[in-house]
């Protein structure tokens, strides 16, 4: 049972002070389980799996159906059982493959807390936390258990995840911290109080790295098709259930088999099936690219996007940064500026990647010689830091290091020299001398500047790549940065990117979330952006309906990754970030991106397509039952016609068709856009074949003339159904072309192989009625071809 630190007795409790707890504490906490072992599920464990891909509502239909057919029917006509059985079998098998890639990958991107055990500091996977841990805290890191500030240097603590306040918190020792706020300045150490299930965190982590296939339209879209068609079913099928064994005095068994073949083709069961196989693919793809995908709508949201929001460090810049130069201001002497500059590294204990090229330029002498008696965290809200130290002649000196336009009076001319600098894309950092306390409010104010610090920033090699895929795509880009405009904009251009000579300073940009709107629409890179900017203008393109995804990898960026549509973190980003993001990139590599969006696209294109091919079949069948039930005669087909129509112009081309690329942007209304091709095609379907079975009726009479009326109106339904096919599969490619062709080939070698025929009762008599058939699914294919031309003049495709 787990214990508040609060409630153990003194000599339970962490050892001495800072020092953590020893390993025999550890190890006898442990023990009595108080340990933070709380399993984080990414994905639903197999027999969930089992459970949602076996008992579904139409499988239940199917089933009652097929124990039916097993008792009056030959073995041809039960097809459709194990048809079921098989794709049941491979949405398991599927997910169960995207459930072991998830899983895998989510722990490669699991937080990694620093906990301070015998006086040392170490990693620790979070399920090692034991009650009473002293876990450190530096900026960007993740609060993973509920406890109780021990040390704090200035210590801002962002608490908007549970609170919904974007307003960091000042932590002081004794203070509260809570599992899932996160740390945007300063740094410290907390002893953990809550631990395992007790942790808010552990609530927040399995939901939010939870296998899931909700919050999406495609889905939802699906799920109305099915209650509409639920709704269809019932009546029609109880009508048609009483027409064949009631109405028609015929052969009980045959009554019986006519009806299921009737009520079966009216369920789309391939559909539900079909999308969970694509989002399983797609997440199986996009793991073997190192990206985890913690949502699975996530995939079909990126698909839908048509902006995207790059911050510029760690997106389109690698991490690192090299010191090109260091001029100094004011007369002040570079070896006494290189000794201050390592004072500054040394007093980070997590330095950021500016102050670590700083050190790598300027390491702090081996003799020590200097004190640091204060220190200032750097913050993206004041765009600086800061140390205090004693030197070695006993003399005070505070500095601060930051940007120059924050640091600077607007008349200064060490700006022009900045300016000139961000022209070329290198990027500048203030040293300046501080005249008061460094935690006072106006810190920065009359600072004496001392020195620039030039650093280049290292281009992603691919980020060039990646935005001119964009481009082509079609999805605006806009950079945004907390960096001088400037100097984000000379990045952007050294990249190739479209509208990179006119940066915008964020400092100027309008308040009104409409006027923002336009100006983010008018224009690509925008520095100086405050982390509440960056969700404010997030928020201002949702407002004129753009769909939004931001990219980000730093705490600064995470309030607007939330916001977003879509959220996308770097694998080397911060904990926040990637426990807000949908999608996190473990490579590191923006060239992901197109990858994932690729992958969206594929899936809510190829759906959108088959879903028109099922779909046709089930207002067909709705259709041709209302028929015989209007017109008082037996129902057409058998399971076995159905079961092989259904497999030849719908499964396996479906199949196929549904992993194809598709490079298409996802467009919305997913069950209006079905819809309004399905309705047309199958009412077309259904009136040929209709047609042709009383025109059959009429010619045939005698021993064996249901067969042969049966036979006729088949090849009508596979024809007519074929030029479905034909359309859906375009634009032609030589493996469509292929695919098409040989579910032809294969219908006309069961028409042309006598076990074939007297398996699947198919046999066409005479020649009249067969070329009959044929003409009227040329008109049927006429008159189709200009419906779904209309449609798409109508409706814009």
């Amino acid at each position: 049972m787990t214990q508040r630190a609060s409630e153990l007795p003194g000599e339970q409790r962490a050892g001495a002070p800072g020092r953590g707890l020893t390993a025999a504490e550890v190890a006898e906490r442990i023990s009595r389980g108080e340990v933070n072992d709380v399993p984080v599920r990414s994905s639903r464990s197999l027999a969930e799996i089992v459970r949602a891909n076996v008992l579904t509502r139409f499988n239940l239909i199917i089933g009652v159906l097929w124990v039916i057919m097993l008792a009056v029917a030959p073995i041809q006509d039960s097809l459709f059982g194990f048809v079921i059985i098989a794709n049941t079998g491979i949405g398991i098998v599927q997910e169960w493959r995207a459930k072991k890639t998830l899983d895998s990958l989510a722990v490669i991107g699991e937080a990694r807390p620093v906990v301070r055990r015998d006086g040392a500091a170490a990693e620790i996977h979070t399920s090692e936390i034991v009650l009473g841990d002293l876990v450190e805290l530096g900026p960007g890191d993740k609060v993973v258990v509920d406890g109780t500030v021990a040390e704090a240097d200035g210590l801002e603590v962002d608490e908007s995840l549970l609170t919904g306040e974007a307003d960091p918190v000042l932590k002081k020792a004794g203070d509260t911290v809570m599992s899932g706020s996160f740390v945007v300045a300063g740094g410290g150490a907390f002893t953990a109080t809550k631990v395992g299930r007790e942790a808010y965190a552990a609530q927040l982590a399995e939901e939010a790295s939870r296998f899931t296939l909700v919050r999406s339209e495609l889905r939802s879209g699906i799920s109305t098709i099915l209650k509409y068609i639920t709704w269809m079913m019932v009546p029609t099928a109880t009508a048609l259930v009483i027409s064949q064994l009631v109405v028609k005095d015929n052969n009980v068994k045959d009554s019986v088999a006519r009806t299921v073949g009737g009520i079966v083709p009216m369920i789309p069961e391939g559909l539900v099936l079909l999308t969970s196989v694509a989002f399983a693919i797609g997440v199986v793809r996009l793991g073997r690219k190192q990206c985890l995908v913690q949502e699975l709508p996530a995939i079909e949201g990126l698909a839908r996007v048509d902006v995207v929001y790059l911050d510029k460090t760690g997106t389109l810049t690698e991490g690192g940064m090299d010191v090109t130069e260091l001029r100094a201001l004011g007369g002040s002497e570079e070896p006494y500026l290189r000794r201050v500059l390592g004072a500054l590294g040394a007093s980070e204990p997590r330095p950021n990647a500016s102050l670590q090229a700083i050190i790598d330029a300027c390491p702090a002498p081996a003799d020590g010689g200097w004190t640091t008696t204060g220190t200032l965290p750097f913050s993206s809200a004041r765009k600086y830091s800061g140390a205090a130290f004693t030197e070695d002649g006993g003399v005070s000196s505070a500095w601060l290091l930051g940007a120059p336009d924050v640091l600077l009076s607007e008349d200064d001319p060490a700006l022009a020299e900045v300016g000139h600098l961000n022209e070329q894309g290198l990027r500048v950092l203030l040293l300046a001398r501080a005249r008061g306390e460094l935690d006072a409010p106006d810190a920065a104010e009359g600072a004496e500047p001392a020195a620039l610090v030039v650093l280049e920033q290292r281009l992603r090699p691919d980020a060039g790549r990646t935005l001119a895929y964009f481009g082509e795509q079609r999805v605006a880009t806009k950079v945004i940065s907390g960096d001088n405009a400037v100097s984000v904009g000379a990045v952007a251009a050294k990249l190739g990117m479209e509208g990179a000579e006119h940066p915008l300073d964020a400092r100027r940009m309008p308040k009104d979330t409409d006027e923002m709107a336009t100006a983010m629409e008018q224009n690509a890179v925008f520095g100086r952006v405050t982390p509440q900017q960056k969700r404010e203008m997030v928020a201002a393109l949702q407002s004129r309906g753009h769909t939004v995804a931001m990219t980000g990898d730093g705490v600064n960026d995470v309030l607007a990754l939330k916001d977003a549509d879509i959220g996308v973190s770097m694998g080397s980003g911060s904990e926040a970030t990637r426990a807000v993001a949908q999608i996190v990139l473990l490579n590191n590599s923006f060239a992901t991106l197109p990858s994932v969006v690729a992958e969206g696209r594929r899936v809510i294109g190829n759906i959108t397509r088959v879903a028109t091919l099922f779909l046709t079949k089930t207002v067909y069948s709705v259709l041709l039952a209302v028929l015989v039930v209007c017109f008082q005669v037996e129902y057409p087909f058998l399971p076995r016609h159905l079961t092989l129509l259904s497999t030849l112009t719908i499964g396996v081309p479906a199949f196929f068709l549904a992993l194809a690329p598709n490079k298409e942007r996802a467009q919305p209304h997913f069950v209006r856009r079905v819809m309004r091709y399905a309705i047309p095609s199958g009412v077309i379907a259904a009136a040929a074949t209709f047609v042709m079975y009383l025109i059959a009726r009429h010619h045939y009479s005698g021993t064996g003339a249901l067969d042969a009326e049966t036979s006729a109106a088949t090849l009508t339904l596979f024809l007519v159904s074929m030029w479905v096919l034909a359309i859906i599969a375009r634009p032609y490619t030589w493996w469509r072309v292929c695919l098409v062709a040989a579910m032809g080939l294969a219908f006309l070698v069961v028409l042309a192989v006598p076990w074939l025929q007297d398996f699947f009762a198919l046999k066409l008599v005479g020649s009249r009625m067969p070329w009959t058939a044929v003409g009227v699914a040329v008109v049927a294919s006429v008159v189709l071809e200009y419906a779904w031309r209309l449609v798409g003049r109508r409706f814009g495709g």
